[in-house]
């Protein structure tokens, strides 16, 4: 198998991406035609002169594995033929800007055809029309059209599904994308390393923070798959936590605190990490944290273990939930029988959240189509619903929480009451959360774990002294 290197080392596939596209178009809508897409624009801050941070369209970039402002793609089916279209010069920006990339640099960076300036985008779509005879439809994205691009001579033009089709397209990863997540993996795991040793000697979140975030830059993950998450002791219970300035000594108590869920990864050329770890803030564990650590990487264990083609994602959650309510029982957290607490949805006050979500150029990647109106809480918030296909890319990140928000409820309820033991949740609540999180590949017979970053309890402790 070529290594991450040998294959970063060629173009990113941009044409079969291409075809992958037309081909499900052609099976879903008859024909396939032009296929018409825009970059970001280039946007400026309010009352200012500067750009706003860039983040390039993802089915532009899907298409074209360019990272332009400005630029325009459009691929002629019936030719195969993809054209990239780029800004030209302008010669008052130059001396700000320096010289901009030129067709003949795009040509051999990118894999099109070829390449004009974005100012010959209607003569061009113009020439593709009428060498089809005005008989093939055009396809581009709604909102994402400039005023100036004309899509006349068509048969027809369709603003309404391209985005969809490519969305799903985009679920199945190819050899270069796969290795695209995986170098995220590598460098986001170089940060998480950095960040465990770093946890002992710092005394507020933010610190962490900008360990993280420095040594994603430092290693070639310039941007953030998402706003960070560094949740320091009871904070962890709080799923999407993004204040990040808590200081580690508990203001009540004035005791450090015990844990850190770090919820972060970098992105690399738009192919984002998703991971998250649990690490103890004085170099070793608390017996509580322990405890619910162990249940915690026996989810997602199983879990993986049973991840191949074909497999339902909705089983695959319903098994986390069922170890989890082992787990919980043994502790003593929870009483009553296995069988009755799955049916009554108990540990969804402890789990509440879905077992993971399709990766990609999107953190919360496109082609999961959850419900977010089903009815049993257990399955409401997962974010990928049926079979997931071999070439996929899935977070499997289960976690145990205590959060008194979501668990006080339950607790006051006459009917699920009596399945929390509320003496022994009390030496808990000081865990806050813990959560495992890691980037998994499917393939035809299993899968093929992305993330390295240490979750082994030994591992952890020993980095983190």
């Amino acid at each position: 198998m070529a290594s991450v290197d040998a294959i970063l080392a060629t173009k990113y596939p941009a044409k079969a991406h291409a075809r992958r596209v037309a081909e499900s178009l052609q099976a879903r809508h008859g024909e396939a035609g032009v296929l018409y897409l825009e970059a970001q624009k280039t946007r400026f801050i309010e009352d200012n002169d500067e750009t706003m941070p860039f983040r390039q369209r993802r089915p532009f970039f899907y298409l074209t594995g360019c990272l332009l402002p400005d630029a325009s793609v459009a691929y002629d089916v019936k030719a195969d033929q993809l054209t990239l279209f780029i800004p030209p010069i302008d010669a008052d920006s130059v001396i700000w800007s320096g010289l901009p990339m030129s067709p003949e640099e795009a040509a051999k960076l990118y894999d099109v055809d070829r390449v004009l300036y974005t100012t010959d985008v209607n003569a061009t779509l113009a020439a593709i029309a009428a060498n089809q005879g005005g008989k093939a439809p055009i396809f581009a994205i709604s909102e994402q059209v400039s005023e100036d691009v004309k899509l006349q001579g068509f048969s027809t033009t369709n603003l309404s599904v391209l985005k969809d089709i490519i969305g799903d397209a985009r679920v199945v990863k190819d050899a270069y994308e796969v290795a695209l997540l995986r170098r995220a993996n590598e460098i986001s795991a170089k940060a998480h390393i950095a960040v465990i040793k770093a946890a002992q000697a710092a005394s507020n979140e933010r610190e962490l923070e900008g360990v993280f975030i420095s040594a994603c830059i430092a290693n070639g993950c310039r941007e953030q798959s998402y706003h960070p998450i560094f949740a320091s002791g009871e904070s962890g219970a709080t799923l999407h936590y993004v204040s990040n300035d808590k200081p580690l000594i508990d203001s009540v108590t004035q005791q450090r605190k015990k844990n850190l869920l770090i919820d972060a990864g970098g992105e690399y050329q738009t192919y984002c990490a998703d991971i998250t770890r649990v690490i103890p803030l004085d170099g070793k564990f608390t017996l509580e944290t322990r405890q619910i650590y162990e249940i915690v990487l026996e989810m997602q264990s199983q879990c993986i273990a049973v991840l191949k083609d074909g497999v339902k994602w909705d089983d695959v959650h319903a098994l986390a939930h069922r170890i989890a309510i082992k787990g919980l029982l043994k502790l003593g957290i929870l009483r009553g029988t296995e069988e009755e607490l799955f049916e009554k949805r108990v540990s969804v006050a402890f789990f509440p959240h879905g077992l993971g979500h399709y990766l990609g150029m999107d953190t919360h990647d496109t082609g999961g189509y959850p419900n977010y109106a089903d009815e049993d809480k257990m399955f409401r918030y997962l974010r990928v619903r049926g079979n997931l296909p071999a070439g996929s890319v899935i977070t499997v990140e289960p976690g145990i929480y205590f959060c008194r928000f979501i668990i006080d409820p339950v607790l006051e309820s006459p009917e699920l009451g009596k399945y929390i033991d509320a003496d022994v949740l009390e030496r808990y609540w000081a865990v806050g959360g813990v959560r495992i999180e890691d980037n998994v590949h499917i393939t035809k017979d299993g899968s093929d774990n992305l993330t390295s970053a240490p979750k082994a309890l030994v591992e952890v402790e020993s980095l983190a002294q």
